[in-house]
């Protein structure tokens, strides 16, 4: 089986992680890794290094593996990481936390490369919800 590519959400909360986690994999028909790294080591808000690592190590594919940061210091802490870990073969996506989650899960359930799934997930932005 090809692989899929894995795909990472890092929030500032770990409860709208773990949220958007629970309605990407749904969707997608758990076939996708999806992983949560929110929050901080010690429960706060704010994001955390070593769980962006962690989660970027369990959701790593041979496909590889598209980063959705939520906002500002997710971004930050995500560039950090892969900065330092230019072996990780990763992608991180400037979209909407949510739908681009669940765009970027059912499109890698197709078995889609990682540059269409950030494509797909990028462009959830200009989805009119009316």
């Amino acid at each position: 089986m090809t692989p899929l590519v894995g795909i990472v959400l890092v929030s500032h909360r770990a409860e709208i992680a773990l949220g958007v986690r629970s309605l990407a994999t749904e969707m997608a028909g758990g076939g996708v890794t999806v992983v949560a790294a929110g929050g901080t080591d010690d429960g706060r808000t704010g994001t955390s290094y070593a769980r962006v690592l962690a989660a970027l190590d369990h959701a790593a594919t041979d496909a590889g593996v598209l980063v959705l940061p939520d906002l500002g210091s997710s971004v930050l802490t995500t560039r950090l990481v892969l900065d330092e870990h230019p072996d990780i073969h990763a992608v991180l996506a400037d979209a909407p936390f949510v739908e681009g989650a669940v765009v970027a899960a059912v499109t890698a359930a197709t078995g889609a490369p990682l540059p269409a799934v950030a494509r797909a997930a990028e462009e959830a932005r200009t989805i009119s919800k009316f």
